[in-house]
């Protein structure tokens, strides 16, 4: 539910920075150089901005077998499925409300006639930028910032927010299903770490299946908001540690105290800027991020899910990426993409698919 800008609504903010969702979080190490896992060490404390570097690990070994390209499909769940799309917007269904978002992938016309598109409850309107800050128009009659909502038995509060997202990101329930079943038939508690939390409902599901979980986001906004759904859902006795500290310094930290954990979702963002200053640029940290999430790895770990957002580029970049980092350690990689499904007026009948976001995953076999 996530760092996937996560801002007051944004699309998970829990990334280092925790401002825009999955563009607005940070953590800068300087860029790593490969050296042998036995002299693998902490080099130094940055003093501006506060960092830590912390050089890849050269790893040795067969690649993990994958399997690709894998298309994660969701025609909705609980509260939520895709009425329609197309010429650039996308129509939800959000519990009681209809909303129409931009969509720049939805290329084609829309399925469904102009006058069920204008039944609507709430429009996303001005700047669509990840980055930037736009507006929303009420149709019917005002509605309020927050409302109710249910997926996977977990209940959230949706939200209006400037950066047009609601506090969620559906495209992850299948991670979120995928994780609750592992969890609930594990037959241990299980230790999930959620990066890039943002507002929650992902460590909600896993604490709610059974799991200890902790859950990392730079933004006290979204740890606030995260910590109204476990209220609202009666989840206080939950065990979820709820960490505001930039992802990659927890991780690092995390790796000195040998900490492990048996599932780990990581959803970073594109760009983003930390609490102190740090910045966070997709291509040039995300090797360092997945090499010490593979050292942070229970040695019965169930996978490592990796969920990039709003980025040009091909699936195939993470997905040898994850290959590398997980050299050695058996198993079997997949990637591909998420999907959302329109599932029409009744969010039963299946049409286009809407790409989301690419996806890598390991998992031990």
């Amino acid at each position: 539910m996530k760092q996937k800008e996560r801002k007051a609504g944004q699309k998970k903010t829990s990334g280092p920075s925790g401002e825009s969702r999955r563009d607005n979080r940070a953590s800068r190490p300087p860029k790593p150089v490969a050296r042998p896992a036995a002299a693998r060490e902490t080099v130094r404390e940055a003093a501006a901005p506060a960092a830590v570097e912390r050089l890849l690990t050269a790893r040795s070994g067969e690649r993990p077998a994958e399997r690709v390209p894998v298309i994660l499909d969701s025609l909705g769940a609980g509260d939520f499925h895709l009425i329609d799309s197309g010429d650039g917007q996308k129509l939800e269904q959000y519990g009681p409300y209809r909303i129409i978002r931009p969509e720049a992938q939805a290329l084609w016309q829309p399925s469904l006639p102009s006058h069920v598109w204008e039944k609507v409850d709430a429009v996303f309107t001005g700047d669509t930028d990840e980055e930037g800050t736009g507006r929303w128009r009420f149709p019917k009659a005002a509605l309020g910032e927050t409302w109710p909502l249910n997926l996977l038995g977990v209940d959230f509060l949706g939200r209006f927010t400037s950066f047009r997202h609601v506090g969620v990101f559906p495209e992850q329930i299948v991670h979120w299903s995928w994780m609750k079943d592992h969890v609930e038939r594990a037959g241990r508690p299980l230790k999930v770490l959620n990066l890039f939390g943002y507002t929650g409902v992902a460590s909600l599901v896993a604490a709610a299946a059974g799991a200890e979980v902790t859950h990392v986001d730079a933004s006290k906004k979204a740890i606030g908001w995260a910590r109204e759904n476990q209220a609202l859902g009666r989840m206080e006795k939950l065990p979820i540690r709820w960490i505001c500290e930039d992802a990659m310094k927890f991780i690092l930290r995390e790796e000195r105290r040998g900490s492990q954990y048996d599932i780990i979702l990581t959803d970073p963002p594109k760009f983003g800027r930390g609490p102190n200053g740090e910045v966070w640029h997709l291509f040039e940290h995300l090797p360092l991020m997945l090499d010490v999430c593979r050292e942070i790895l229970s040695p019965q770990a169930v996978g490592l899910v990796l969920t990039a957002y709003s980025i040009r580029a091909s699936f195939y970049s993470i997905h040898e990426l994850m290959r590398e980092t997980m050299r050695g350690a058996g198993g079997v990689v997949e990637s591909g993409e998420l999907v959302i499904r329109e599932a029409g007026l009744d969010g039963k009948t299946p049409g286009r698919a809407l790409s989301t976001s690419l996806f890598s995953r390991w998992v031990p076999k």
